[in-house]
């Protein structure tokens, strides 16, 4: 008898569609704080990530009204002029100029798997002590992402499996979207999604001074997340025409929690 799939588990019918629409970089700035709860408020979006260690943060710990976040593990400050740093003793972890590295690489090469731990592991417990019920762990630009079948092969092992019997709950696919801008991505993927759980990502934050301050050149595609969702209908018109079900993260959490 075949193993009932995951749709199956959260109690959805074997070829049922569900879709996680996750808000990453809550607490990287004010305008990603404002834009990440307007479109948790819609419904669309169902569910977020914190960047713990990020200067806004704790800010958006005050916003926090029980909505369905987890915590964005973050090892990296990508931005040459907005830095952010470790929040416990971890030489390993720092990029030479008062904050994490700036790239995946650069941590890959150089993290001690100890400090890591205990970063990740502090990041966790401090979004808990601010008052986060947490829903989820994901991964700050990927560095320690368990995304698709196909990254197992760049890997060398088989990550997914491994984590399965340790019994973690993850979703069955994951639409990776390299850099910031989201909108090509539902445009394209929401017509051919496949049965199971599929987590799509985007970036939202509201235009502002802060933001286009942060000397990025993809503060227009923040931007552009946040009004396809709060602006938009288009979206939610789209996965209903495509016979798709939002859910958030919690249901795997119980699910995951479920299964000891």
């Amino acid at each position: 008898m075949a193993e009932p799939t995951l749709a199956q588990r959260l109690g959805y019918a074997a070829e049922a569609k569900l879709v996680v629409i996750n808000a990453d970089d809550l607490g990287s700035c004010h305008s990603a704080n404002v834009g990440v709860f307007e479109c948790l408020a819609t419904g669309t979006v169902t569910s977020a990530t914190l960047m713990v260690p990020c200067p806004w943060a704790r800010e958006a710990s005050s916003r926090y009204r029980g909505e369905d976040i987890g915590v964005h593990l973050t090892l990296n400050a990508e931005y040459e002029l907005y830095r952010w740093g470790p929040i416990t003793h971890a030489p390993s972890l720092l990029g030479g100029d008062g904050g994490f590295p700036r790239t995946m690489e650069d941590v890959w090469d150089h993290a001690d798997l100890d400090e890591v731990r205990r970063e990740c592991r502090a990041q966790i417990e401090r979004a808990i002590l601010w008052g986060f019920d947490v829903s989820h762990v994901d991964a700050h630009m990927g560095t320690l992402q368990l995304v698709g079948p196909g990254v197992q092969r760049y890997m060398g092992f088989p990550a997914r499996a491994v984590a399965a019997e340790a019994g973690a709950v993850f979703t069955d696919h994951f639409r990776y979207i390299g850099g910031v801008g989201s909108r090509a991505t539902f445009e394209r993927d929401f017509a051919t999604l496949r049965p199971g759980v599929t987590e799509f990502l985007l970036h939202p934050a509201v235009d502002s001074a802060e933001l286009r301050s942060l000397a990025t050149d993809d503060w227009a595609s923040r931007v552009d997340d946040y009004q396809m969702i709060c602006r938009e209908d288009w979206v939610r018109r789209t996965l209903d025409d495509a016979g798709a079900t939002l859910i958030g993260y919690r249901p795997l959490r119980e699910l995951a929690r479920a299964s000891g």
